[in-house]
Formats: structure tokens, sequence, C-alpha cells
């Protein structure tokens, strides 16, 4: 007996109490949701029909790589605008994955968050083909780098979790190379605790003392080099005084001894220790004027700057008397870093995210004015995406400033440009806001958050979200699975976003799923989601139906399959044979009818 006749199938699809583990209990209608293109390839008209050929109303064209992003054609996405129209969908686009902040492996340099801006302002006027009368959703992540973690510890006095910082990542602002600072436990001298207990030390601690140490090591070696030429420069001059007398009576330096010769000779070997000193100071006093926000070290730096202007003034018609220039120069270099040394220093470490939030803003910012100024309120919008926790910005709050401050360069600029106030504030609100990526924060609950704290995150990022990465996990590693496979509180984080008037489109990233699976999720993600079946946004839902033929988990194979219609007559487009249909032959040509058993 064949296990068609051991499966009695499922509840009726009618059953108002017909729901299975899978629907998350938010309801989604159809056309809202939709997948994403195979960044593999550049093929994307065959990729986009592919979706299509499955009923989805919402396709994301999906270019991770720039290098395929580049392969293609124009004539695909003004091709793809067609099949959107002709279909009744809607079109979105994944920009490819660079970092906007102008990162790559070896560091961080202006020039690369230039090129970072170019390459999105392409990107962006690409995307306007595929739907030049709308606001395509153009997702570009706000950082490829790693950033700040945090985890959950008991607090001692209270008893209560509270959030710390588990590691930071520090960026050295003149180098643009990134410092990892972890939480640690230390034993110190003196500072043993009870019990023979470390001290800890937080990353914020550590990135104080980071900032502190280098400030002080550049002081410290200025000092132990001016002090090399010092001693020098002492037992140069004296030996020189007779030269130095005679210059003086007659206003001309003469050397006129063997002696004063090797004396003179120590002069300039001092002279040049002085300018080893003085070339380091003045990358130090640039450090301190470039990154510094002390008011009163500015202003010191500013007095030194006069000082050091009436010295080159005073010696700019070349060195006469070779002594009192060096000996000038030396005092003034013993006054700067005296004043140097009086200050803290300027901020020479910073967190990556408080950096990445000034570079990401300035490249974004300027990408939506472009893309504004050339297409006016059809300009595409840019969505920036929450990236996979443990990435920088990746926390809520973090990407609302970023927004914020993207919004603030872009209405800057406008305004500079002779744009109303009002005009451009309205303006940049519409085209810039986040992508909320519901797998990528998940990744929280593997530093021991429960579920809540999705929740709360989807709350403060929800006023500015514009588009949704509708995938579910289970919060350890950067999976994809359709929700309500995995545990994120798909309707509570939905319910968040629709509280603060989200109404854009839910796109679920299955490239993974049909890796594994071999097939569509797209079911899943209608079953998980609840869509009505039908266009009325009414029962039947698919979380009521599609479990009807077996899950793809569920174990019972092929039900209905087309041998069984071969086998005894029936199918979707021949009659049975009581009503004179006709078995296909099988076999050798000497053979027809039924197949023999």
């Amino acid at each position: 007996m064949s296990y068609e006749y051991l499966y009695d199938g499922s509840d009726s699809s009618l059953s108002p109490k017909k729901y299975n583990d899978m629907f998350t209990g938010h309801r989604i209608p159809a056309g809202e949701l939709g997948a994403t293109t195979s960044i593999q390839t550049a093929n994307q008209i065959k990729e986009v029909t592919n979706l299509l050929n499955q009923g989805m109303k919402v396709v994301e064209v999906s270019t991770i790589s720039p290098d395929v992003f580049e392969m293609i054609p124009k004539q695909q996405l003004k091709e793809i605008n067609r099949l959107s129209k002709l279909t009744g969908s809607e079109t979105t686009l994944h920009a490819p994955i660079i970092d906007p902040s102008g990162f790559t492996q070896q560091g961080w340099d202006e020039t690369n968050r230039e090129v970072a801006e170019k390459q999105f302002t392409e990107v962006v006027e690409r995307a306007h083909e595929l739907n030049p009368t709308g606001n395509i959703p153009v997702t570009i992540h706000s950082s490829q780098i790693p950033g700040t973690e945090h985890i959950e510890v008991k607090d001692p006095e209270t008893g209560k979790m509270v959030e710390v910082t588990q590691k930071m990542i520090a960026v050295n602002r003149r180098s643009g190379q990134l410092v990892p600072l972890i939480r640690e436990e230390r034993f110190f001298p003196g500072r043993v605790g009870e019990g023979g207990k470390p001290e800890r030390r937080t990353p914020e601690e550590l990135l104080d003392s980071q900032n502190h140490t280098e400030w002080i090591n550049k002081i410290t070696n200025l000092a132990f080099y001016k002090k090399e030429a010092d001693e020098i420069l002492q037992g140069s001059v004296g030996d020189l005084l007779p030269s130095q007398l005679k210059y003086e009576q007659s206003g001309k330096f003469a050397i006129t001894s063997e002696h004063e010769a090797r004396a003179f000779e120590k002069l300039k070997r001092a002279d040049l220790f002085l300018d080893n000193v003085q070339t380091s100071f003045t990358s130090l006093f640039d450090d301190a004027y470039k990154y510094s926000e002390d008011a009163e070290l500015k202003k010191g730096l500013n007095e030194l700057s006069d000082e050091w202007k009436k010295f080159h003034n005073k010696n700019k018609s070349g060195v006469n008397n070779p002594i009192k220039y060096i000996t000038e120069k030396s005092r003034l270099l013993d006054h700067s870093i005296q004043v140097m040394r009086g200050f803290d220093g300027p901020e020479m470490f910073k967190p990556v995210e408080d950096f990445v939030k000034e570079k990401a803003s300035e490249t974004l910012g300027n990408v939506a004015f472009n893309a504004y100024k050339k297409f006016g309120n059809d300009a595409p919008i840019v969505s920036i995406e929450n990236p996979p926790y443990g990435s920088a910005v990746s926390r809520a709050q973090d990407l609302k400033e970023l927004i914020q401050e993207s919004r603030k360069r872009f209405i800057d600029k406008a305004v500079k440009e002779g744009m109303d106030a009002d005009q451009a504030k309205k303006a940049a609100e519409n085209i810039i806001g986040a992508t909320w990526d519901t797998s990528h924060i998940s990744m929280m609950r593997k530093q021991g958050f429960k579920p809540e704290k999705l929740v709360e995150e989807a709350k403060i990022i929800a006023p500015f979200v514009k588009h949704v990465h509708y995938n579910d996990n289970f919060g350890s590693t950067h999976t994809d699975l359709p929700p309500g496979m995995g545990n994120v509180p798909m309707k509570e984080v939905m319910d968040q976003l629709e509280k603060a008037g989200f109404k854009g489109k839910k796109v679920f990233e299955g490239g993974n799923f049909f890796q594994h699976f071999q097939q569509s999720p797209h079911p899943y993600v209608l079953e998980g989601a609840g869509s009505s079946v039908y266009a009325m946004k009414m029962a039947p839902y698919w979380n009521q139906t599609f479990s009807n033929i077996g899950p793809y988990f569920a174990g019972y194979g092929t039900i209905l399959p087309e041998q069984h219609f071969q086998t005894y007559g029936g199918g979707f487009s021949g009659l049975p044979t009581e009503l004179g249909g006709q078995v296909q032959a099988r076999g050798s040509r000497a053979t027809g009818g039924t197949p023999m058993a």
C-alpha cells in the first residue's frame, strides 16, 4: 500500500481555527511582500522574470558585488521597468556593499570616501531607471567594518541586568587604522582588590587611556630629542663666543680658528636635531588643532602660531647670526612643548560609530542631494540599512543619528544652493531613511539579549523606516529564514514599525534558503505573514492553506504525483478513462495501455 492511502491530509482550509506555528501573528498583504534576485549574476532580467513568474508583486534587484553591478547593461534596467509596468509589480534595489565612510582593507582615507560617494551616486542614478516616476528605495549598508558590541551584566548594587560595552572599535583619526578595545580585568600594583580580585577596565576607560597615552608619549619624545639638541648646543655656543663677539662688533659672522670650526659643526648638528624636533612639533600641532574641541587648547595653539610667525618673519631674510637664530629657535621650542604639556590633548582615537556617522553622513547626504537635484521629487530614496549586529552603526540609535546627520548635510547643501529651508527639510525626510533588517539586529541575541530588546530597537528606528528586510533567524549567525521559522518576534517588531506609520515593502532575502532547500521560499513567506489568498484581504489565508499540501519538512514526499494521474487516467489536462480519456502508452511501441506492474 502506498503512502497516499496512509496520508489523510490536513485540517480543512475553511476551518477558522486552522493556524500553524509558522504564522507570526501579524498579517501582511501579499502585494507588500517580495524577494531578492540572485547576487551572483548580472543577468537581472532573468532573475526578475523568475520571481514575477512566481506571482510576486515586489522584486529587489540585489547586486552586492560592485563588479556584478557594473556588468548590468543599462538596457536591462529599462527592460525591468517595462516588466514592472506590464505585471503591475514594484522594484527596489540593494546597492553594492561599499563602505560609505571610506574604509577599505587598508583603513580609512578621505580619498576612499570620495570614491564611495561617486560610486553610490552612480548606483542611485541608475536605480532611477527602474522606476523613473517613483521613489524607489535604494538600500545602502551603513558600514562594512566591525563596531561596538554590548552585553548585559548584573549590577552589583541594584542586582538588575544592565547593558555595558563588551568591545569597542576605535579609529586613529590620522592613520585611519582600527584599534579594538575589549573589556578586561587586570592586576595593577597597589590596586588589587579584596580576595585578590583584579580591577575591571571598560572599553571607555581604555579609550581615554589610549588618547592620553598617545598625547603624553608624543610630548615626551619631543622633550627627549630637544634635550639631546640642547646638550650639543650648549657645548658649541661656549666655544663660539669669540665669533659671536666679532659679529656684534662688525656685523659679520666669521670662523677664524680650527677650534671654532669644530664648534660650528656641532652647532649645525644641534640645528639638525632642532629641525627634527620642530617637524615632530608641527605634526603634533596639526593633530591638536585638527582633532581637539578644547577651546583653551585652541587659544594656546593660536598664540603659539603667532609667536612662530614672528620668529619666521624675523629670520626670513636669511641667517646672518646662526648662534642667535638657533638659540632663539631652541627657546621657542621649549616654550611650545611646555604649552602643549599643559593640556590633555586631542581625541586622536575616536569610537568607530562616531567616526562613521561623521564621514558616512557626508557621503550619503551628498548622494541624496545629487539625486534630488537631478530628479526632483522622483529621486530614489537613500535607504540606509543596519548591517549585521557587531558591525559599526548596527544599533537603532546609531542608525537614527546617522540618518539625522545625513539629512542635515542634505539641508545645509540645499539651503546653500538657494532652496527654502522648510522645503529642503521635507525633501530630506522623504528621500533619506532606513532599511530595517530584522535578522541583522536579531544577532544581538548571541550576546544574551532577550527578544524584548529587538522590539525596543524597532521602536527607536520606526519613525525613519522606509523599507524592511523581512527575515527571521535564531540570532547566532548571519542567516535568513522565512518569517516564522526562527525566533525573531516578528509580530511585535512589525507592530512597532506600523505604529510609527510605516507602509513600505517587506522583502525576504532568501538566497541561503534556496541554496539549502532548492525551492522558492516565497510560499513560506506568505504563510508566515498570514497573507490573504485573495485580493479582498480576507480569509482564507496562506497560513490556513499552504500547510495542507505539507510543508517542506513534513516528510510525506510528493503528494498526488504525476504518475498517479498517468496510471489511473486522470489529470489536470486529461479526462478520466470512464469519461473517454486514454492512458498514454509507456515503454516500447509494442506495449500500450496501462503499464505492467
